[in-house]
C-alpha cells in the first residue's frame, strides 16, 4: 500500500463487510425489547406467489416466524441458515416462514432473492407491515419462535456467526437452533431473546409528505455526490439510491447510519489536516436528510431533478498497455464463512524496467471482493517484505485509479514479480472472481520525476493477551526534501486508533493524521488536499494501538498474544505514504484537484 492508490474506499459495501460493520447493520447493539410470552394473534396473508397463508391452518406445532428483506446482506447470509434449519427440523414438526414486510421488496424481488439463494421456505408478504407491527419487528433478519400455542418462545438473531464488526467461521452459538431443541425437548427455553442487528424494515411512511426540502430538489444531488457511486446497479453496494423509488423503504437506515457516523466512512480527526477525498456529509447537507425525512419525504417537482452523475464504463485509465489477472484460474468463493486474505504471484514477464504512468485494478466479481493490492517483488528477493513494500495499484469499492502526469512515474525493476493480495467477503451464494489490473507504461526518456512509496513500519512487537490499548511504535526519517501527498495506515482486526506525526529538524511536531477509531474494515488512504513539504531529516512517527480484549467484539482470541503476521487473525503495523522530491518542481505535484494522482 505504499503508492497512495491503496484502498481509498469512498462507499465501500461489500456484502460482508456489510457484515462486519455495514451501514445496514446496527453498531450500537440497542437493546432490543423482549416480546417473550405474547401470544401471536392469527393472522392471514398472501405468498409471494399470491398464494394463501393462514397461521391458524399450519400443522406443524414449532412455527419460525423470520422477517427477511431482500437485499440486506444479513439476509443474504441468513436466508440459507434458515433453509438449513428448515432441512434439520422438517421431520420433527417444525415449519419455517419467511416475512417480507419492506415496503421497497417487489414480489419480483422475492423472487430473484429465493432463485439466487435457493431458498425453499414460502415468504409470506406483509404488504402494509401489518404482522410487523403486530409482532414488533424491526429489523431483518429476526426470528419469532412460536409454540403449538403460538406463544412467542424465543425472539432475536439465528446465531451469532454475523454480527456487528464480527464475522466468524463458524457461530459460537447457534440461538434459534438451541431454542427449538428446547422446545422440541418439553423444556423451558434457556436464552429466549437475544438482540437484533440487521436492516430496518423498510416501513409505510405514516407522515403526510409536507415542506420544502424535496428529494428533487435537494436530496438527490447530496446522493448522487456522497452515495451513488457505490449504491447504484451493478456495485457492490446493497440497494440502489438512484432514483426516489430507490430510497423509500430506507430512510430509517439511512438516518440512522449517518447518525452513528457509519456512512460515509470517515476516520479522521478534523482536528489535523485537510483531505481532499475528505468524504463526510456536512452539517447542513445531514440537516437536510433529517428534516426531508421528519417530514415525509416529499418526492418535488420532476424538473427540479438534477442530472444523473456519469461513470465511465471500462477502464478509467488510458487503454492499458498490459492486463495482467491475480491468479492463472478464477478464484472459488464460498457462500458463507470467513476467507482470509489469499496472495498470489504473478511473474509479469518484465525484463526491462518499467515506467508506469497509469494503473487500475478491477474486479472480477465487484459483490465479494473487498480489496485487491497488488504489490512488486523486485529481483533477488526470496519472500516478500513489507519493510520495502512498493504497491502498483489498489482496489476498494470508490477508490480511484492511478494516473501520473508531468513526467511523474513510477519505475519497477526488470525481473519484479508481482504480488496479488485478494481479500473476499462471502455474499450468501458461491462465487468465482478473476480479478485483474490495467497498466500503462512510459518511455524512461519521458519521466522527470519519480513517485515513491514511503513506509514507517514495526514488525517487531507483541500484544499480550486482554490488552485493551497496546501501543506500537514505527519511524521513518526522510533523506531528502520530499512532498508528502497521501496517508494509509494498516491494522489488522485489533487495531483501534492509529496517528501520523511530523518531527521536523527544527524540533517541531505537527500531527498529520489523527484516527480516534480505526476501523479494518475500511482500507482509507487519506490524501491531503495540498502537499506537505517534508525536509530532509524529518521524522514520520506512526503509532498505532491495538485492543487484544474482551470488549473487541472482532478479537479473534483475547487470550493469546499477537504477534506480526499477513493474516487477519494476527497483526501489522504498517504507516504507508507516498511522495514526490521537493526538488523536482513542486508544481509537479499538483493538478487541478490538489494532489499527483487520482
Amino acid at each position: 500500500m505504499s503508492n497512495r492508490q491503496s484502498l481509498k474506499s469512498i462507499l465501500i459495501v461489500s456484502v460482508l463487510v456489510a457484515v462486519l460493520g455495514h451501514p445496514c447493520v446496527s453498531e450500537t447493539n440497542p437493546v432490543t425489547p423482549d416480546r417473550t410470552g405474547k401470544v401471536v394473534a392469527d393472522f392471514q396473508l398472501k405468498t409471494h406467489r399470491g398464494g394463501e397463508f393462514d397461521l391458524a391452518k399450519v400443522e406443524q406445532p414449532i412455527v419460525v416466524l423470520a422477517f427477511l428483506g431482500t437485499e440486506c446482506p444479513l439476509v443474504k447470509l441468513y436466508g440459507p441458515r434458515l433453509n438449513e434449519l428448515q432441512n434439520e427440523f422438517a421431520d420433527r414438526g417444525v415449519a419455517i416462514f419467511g416475512i417480507n414486510a419492506n415496503t421497497q421488496d417487489s414480489v419480483t424481488d422475492i423472487d430473484g432473492y429465493m432463485a439466487r439463494h435457493g431458498i425453499s421456505f414460502p415468504i409470506l408478504k406483509d404488504t402494509a407491515n401489518r404482522i410487523a407491527d403486530q409482532l414488533g419487528a424491526e429489523r431483518t433478519p429476526e426470528v419469532f419462535l412460536l409454540d403449538k400455542e403460538r406463544r412467542i418462545r424465543y425472539h432475536g438473531r439465528i446465531d451469532d456467526q454475523y454480527l456487528v464488526g464480527l464475522s466468524r467461521e463458524e457461530p459460537k452459538r447457534r440461538d434459534l437452533a438451541e431454542a427449538i431443541n428446547e422446545l422440541l425437548d418439553g423444556k423451558s427455553v434457556s436464552v429466549a431473546s437475544t438482540e437484533v442487528v440487521g436492516c430496518h424494515i423498510g416501513r409505510v411512511s405514516k407522515v403526510e409528505p409536507t415542506g420544502d426540502i424535496t428529494y428533487t430538489k435537494h436530496i438527490a444531488q447530496i446522493f448522487n455526490k456522497r452515495c451513488v457511486e457505490c449504491h447504484r446497479d451493478g456495485e457492490i453496494a446493497p440497494f440502489t439510491l438512484t432514483s426516489y423509488d430507490d430510497v423509500i423503504g430506507w430512510e430509517d437506515t439511512i438516518v440512522e447510519v449517518i447518525e452513528d457516523k457509519r456512512m460515509p466512512p470517515w476516520f479522521a480527526n478534523p482536528d489535523h489536516g485537510k483531505f481532499h477525498n475528505d468524504a463526510r456529509l456536512s452539517d447542513e447537507e445531514k440537516e437536510l436528510i433529517f428534516t426531508w425525512v421528519e417530514n415525509g419525504m416529499p418526492q418535488g417537482d420532476p424538473t427540479d431533478m438534477p442530472p444523473p452523475p456519469t461513470f465511465v464504463k471500462g477502464w478509467r485509465i488510458p487503454k492499458p498497455d498490459q492486463i495482467i489477472h491475480c491468479s492463472e484460474q478464477p478464484v472459488f468463493v464460498k457462500a458463507q464463512g470467513v476467507i482470509d486474505y489469499k496472495y498470489f504471484e504473478i511473474d509479469p514477464g518484465w525484463t526491462e524496467d518499467k515506467y508506469i504512468t497509469a494503473a487500475e485494478a478491477r474486479p472480477g466479481t465487484s459483490s465479494v471482493v473487498h480489496h485487491i493490492i497488488a504489490y512488486v517483488r523486485p529481483p533477488g528477493t526470496e519472500e516478500f517484505d513489507f519493510k520495502h513494500a512498493q504497491m502498483v495499484v489498489g482496489y476498494a469499492p470508490g477508490s480511484d485509479p492511478t494516473l501520473l502526469r508531468n513526467g511523474v512515474a513510477m519505475r519497477v525493476p526488470a525481473g519484479s514479480k508481482l504480488l496479488f493480495e485478494m481479500h473476499y467477503t462471502p455474499n450468501g451464494s458461491e462465487q468465482t472472481d478473476h480479478s485483474y489490473i490495467g497498466i500503462k507504461f512510459t518511455d524512461k526518456s519521458k519521466v522527470t520525476k519519480e513517485l515513491r512509496g514511503g513506509v514507517a513500519i514495526q514488525p517487531e512487537f507483541e500484544i499480550p493477551p486482554h490488552a485493551d490499548n497496546h501501543e506500537v511504535v514505527a519511524y521513518y526519517r526522510s533523506k531528502r526534501d520530499e512532498l508528502l501527498l497521501d496517508m494509509t495506515p494498516h491494522m489488522h482486526l485489533r487495531g483501534k486508533a492509529f496517528r501520523y506525526e511530523a518531527i521536523y529538524p527544527n524540533g517541531s511536531k505537527e500531527v498529520l493524521l489523527d484516527l480516534p477509531r480505526y476501523d479494518f474494515n475500511w482500507q482509507l488512504s487519506y490524501e491531503l488536499a495540498e502537499p506537505k513539504l517534508l525536509p530532509k531529516g524529518t521524522v514520520i512517527r506512526c503509532t498505532g494501538w491495538y485492543d487484544n480484549s474482551t470488549k473487541n467484539p472482532v478479537n479473534p482470541e483475547p487470550n493469546k498474544p499477537v504477534r506480526w503476521g499477513r493474516q487477519s487473525w494476527e497483526e501489522m503495523m504498517i504507516g504507508f505514504f507516498t511522495t514526490v522530491d521537493a526538488d523536482q518542481a513542486a508544481d509537479a505535484a499538483r493538478k487541478s484537484n490538489g494532489t499527483i494522482v487520482r
